[in-house]
């Protein structure tokens, strides 16, 4: 009689099993240790070329300095501060970025890139505040704010703004400290209701005074483009405003966010605490951005500024020439009102002409 027995055992000895834990936590560390490369990489190119375009700013605004005006006044202010947050701040975010300099993060450096980062933004916004303020004054009516008649007046805007700046960052500089998290050290924030207020003396106010001097402006574009579009400031200053609402609306966003969770004393959820961290420094790296980018707008839209460039790199004599920046700040008469002085002046020759010949 055949036997029907079958042998199981060898099936069910091989019980090897598969750790997919370690093949996940294999494949976290990957995405940790890029990240610790990339980042700084990054920050790294930022900076190189940050600091090439806003020192050929300098170098032209030193080139200029016998013919000074009042655009080269806020420009000077907007490019030092963008200076100072190349130097001090993306430093010291590469070395937290890449985990291998924990010294760098001491209490005193950690404490200044953050006041710097903020300073920067905020000399940022103010600055344009008051440079689209004087455009919506020519523009809608026919006055300015500042002139060459009223020099100081310029350099004391620039001033409070520094001051102003100054304050507003007093809070980061404050509550912002070296912590060490899984034996790294971070530099993070330890504040809620103060950080809310201070941001929105330095950001929400300034943000809707500028959406409405730039509504206003566009507006009256619309409204009589014959005259209007000839005015080359314009055109100079709604991509200014416009971009740098592109680099810092995202980090500004998070960082309400992140506010309003630590107000709310929402339970710190692993996974939400984790991506908002995450947000924020990616956000603030996409904001530093604007420091790079704003020389290359002045290049882009300024065609008086781009022929001194030009003739600098070949090491040409710079010719004197008007308006750099082409912004508008310190010029007396608009092109629309020359347009009518120079009809005006027309009709006042042919009658004088008539008389003439009578």
């Amino acid at each position: 009689m055949m036997s029907m027995e079958v042998d199981l055992d060898g099936l069910f000895r091989q019980n090897e099993t598969f750790d997919y834990d370690k093949d996940y936590e294999y494949k976290d560390e990957l995405e940790i240790r890029a990240t610790w490369v990339v980042i700084p990489v990054l920050y790294s190119v930022q900076m190189v070329i940050g600091l090439l375009g806003n020192g050929l700013l300098l170098a032209v605004l030193a080139l200029k300095r016998r013919s000074w005006s009042m655009s080269d006044t806020f420009i000077l202010h907007l490019s030092v501060a963008d200076v100072l947050l190349l130097l001090v701040t993306l430093p010291v975010w590469a070395a937290q970025a890449s985990k291998s300099c924990d010294w760098c993060l001491s209490g005193f450096l950690c404490k200044m890139s953050g006041a710097v980062f903020d300073v920067n933004f905020y000399c940022g916004i103010f600055m344009l505040a008051c440079i689209s303020f004087d455009s919506y004054l020519s523009v809608i009516h026919a006055t300015q704010l500042y002139s060459q008649k009223r020099p100081w007046l310029a350099h004391i805007s620039c001033i409070l703004v520094w001051l102003g700046s100054l304050i507003l960052s007093i809070a980061d500089w404050y509550f912002t400290v070296a912590k060490k998290d899984y034996e790294q050290v971070e530099c993070v924030h330890e504040y809620s209701v103060a950080r809310l207020g201070h941001h929105t003396l330095g950001f929400l106010l300034p943000a809707v005074a500028l959406i409405i001097c730039c509504s206003f402006i566009l507006l009256r574009l619309q409204r009589c483009s014959k005259g209007l579009q000839k005015q080359r400031s314009i055109m100079v200053i709604l991509p200014l405003v416009g971009v740098f609402f592109l680099c810092w609306m995202p980090y500004n966003i998070t960082l309400i966010v992140d506010t309003v969770r630590s107000i709310s004393k929402e339970p710190d959820v692993g996974t939400l605490k984790g991506s908002l961290n995450t947000a924020l420094m990616v956000t603030s790296m996409f904001g530093c951005i604007h420091a790079c980018l704003r020389p290359l707008l002045y290049l882009g839209l300024c065609q008086n500024f781009r022929k001194q460039i030009l003739a600098l790199l070949r090491c040409a004599p710079v010719k004197s020439v008007g308006s750099l920046w082409e912004l508008g700040v310190g010029e007396e008469v608009l092109p629309e009102q020359n347009h009518e002085v120079g009809e005006r002046e027309l009709m006042n020759v042919d009658h004088q002409e008539q008389l003439t010949q009578c």
